[in-house]
């Protein structure tokens, strides 16, 4: 009896943030709702390389869908800390299904030109400005116990890459059979669900402080807050230094499926699917955790592991070991990111959690645009495995420099835990890696 209970006891330790009702509605809309994307983000990149044949346009693109992310996320985390993130969500979220069934239309109507992907790019880059921070922040509102936080954050990155393992593999199989409109037009219905979920949501009115000030105060505010506080500007360096340099990854994937690889929609969807199967990976691990005990360490560890596979990925000519070495790259990337999120969703105050979360944004998403560019203007001139290559040492030169950082790290820390009353081993998750003397239970 005891041999059985035991799987079943660990499945409630990793799913144990599904007891909050709007927890589990949110998880199971946007289930959903991002296999969608997924195909939307694969099919995107399929139709524009397919258009232009050019690495440059691909860039383009993936710069103009994701720089609105980096102008405009800190001044929408003063909104997101002022206004009802729920409301916000509803209306993110209708919005991206509006954009996704015009780019349908275009599509099936054959009348898309890539001025048009440009322009509906650049929109659903402002609307995800507002969206991202929102729902990140919005987590905390629908999961009451801080203790389950970490866990909630760590099913919000398996629920996001297990669609990264089904939505580009269906995406691959729809383009070669029906073409790329179709995945725009899944995208668009997939979308009702999230929203169905949120509308049925029982949600309080969150407490927070009148606000009498401009916003412009409340940014600087904001700002000093985050990046005066020197963990949190760590965190959020490494994962600006690997999302600009790192993640361009996705964008070059048409190219490493059609010329490097030699292959076809297919190859992208398996390569894409598989970095999405090592994501997944990471974030269950994550979620097994029962407290962030050790995640500090974990930061410079999985970001030398990203670059590394990065490095890797682009020596490879052939498949199968690009797939591996895909499922490398996805973990590493993928625990980097969740671990760092986290941290800081820990020890961030609440009333600034908005933009704290519209910096993360910026750091994850929006330094994305200007790698999106670098990367196809640099593929053009270099190619995309020396591109690929060059972004994959500069991750492993950051992980080095954090690691270097994390005593210093831990003494910032432990005061800052101490006075939010918080248990004492979270403080230890930044001590750990420099700790070598505590007993091996302790470390795991």
């Amino acid at each position: 009896m005891s041999v059985r209970s035991e799987p079943v006891a660990g499945l409630r330790s990793i799913t144990r943030a599904l007891r909050y009702r709007n927890y589990r509605l949110f998880f199971g809309g946007q289930s959903i709702s991002l296999i969608g994307t997924w195909m939307q983000r694969i099919a995107l990149a399929w139709l524009v390389y397919r258009l232009t044949n050019s690495a440059f346009l691909l860039g383009l693109v993936g710069f103009s869908g994701q720089i609105p992310t980096f102008l405009f996320a800190s001044f929408a985390g003063v909104l997101v800390d002022r206004w009802n993130r729920h409301r916000m969500l509803v209306v993110t979220q209708v919005l991206s299904m509006a954009q996704a069934f015009t780019l349908s239309l275009l599509i099936l109507t054959g009348t898309v030109r890539v001025w048009h992907i440009v322009v509906l790019s650049l929109l659903l880059g402002i609307v995800n400005a507002f969206d991202i921070p929102a729902r990140q922040s919005f987590v905390v509102e629908m999961v009451e116990g801080k203790e389950d936080l970490g866990n909630a954050i760590a099913l919000n990155s398996s629920m996001v890459n297990a669609a990264r393992l089904l939505g580009p593999s269906m995406a691959g199989i729809l383009i070669a059979a029906v073409g790329e409109g179709t995945c725009f037009l899944i995208n668009g219905l997939s979308y009702l669900a999230v929203v169905v979920a949120l509308l049925a949501m029982r949600t309080r009115p969150r407490d927070s402080k009148q606000r009498n000030s401009w916003i412009r105060q409340e940014l600087r505010d904001g700002f000093i807050y985050t990046f005066g506080f020197a963990p949190i500007r760590a965190i959020l360096l490494l994962l600006a230094l690997v999302s600009l340099m790192g993640m361009p990854y996705v964008v070059l994937m048409p190219v490493f499926a059609k010329d490097v690889l030699h292959g076809g929609p297919h190859a992208l969807g398996f390569l894409m699917g598989a970095s999405g199967v090592g994501a997944l990976v990471g974030a269950l691990y994550l979620a097994s955790k029962k407290s962030v005990l050790g995640l500090g360490r974990l930061i410079p560890v999985t970001a030398s592991v990203f670059g590394a596979g990065l490095v890797a990925f682009s020596l490879s000519h052939v498949l199968v070991l690009s797939l591996l070495l895909m499922l490398v790259v996805g973990f590493g990337q993928m625990v980097q990111m969740a671990s760092s999120n986290t941290i800081l969703q820990t020890i961030v105050e609440d009333d600034k959690r908005g933009r704290v979360m519209s910096f993360y944004t910026m750091a994850f998403m929006g330094m994305a645009p200007f790698g999106s560019l670098f990367a196809g203007t640099l593929a053009s001139k270099i190619g995309a495995p020396n591109t690929l290559m060059i972004g994959g040492i500069a991750c492993l030169f950051g992980s080095v420099f954090f690691a270097k950082k994390l005593r210093s790290i831990r003494e910032m820390v432990r005061p800052i835990y101490e006075k939010m009353g918080i248990i004492p081993e979270i403080a230890s998750g930044l001590q750990s890696a420099t700790e070598s003397s505590l007993p091996k239970e302790n470390v795991e």
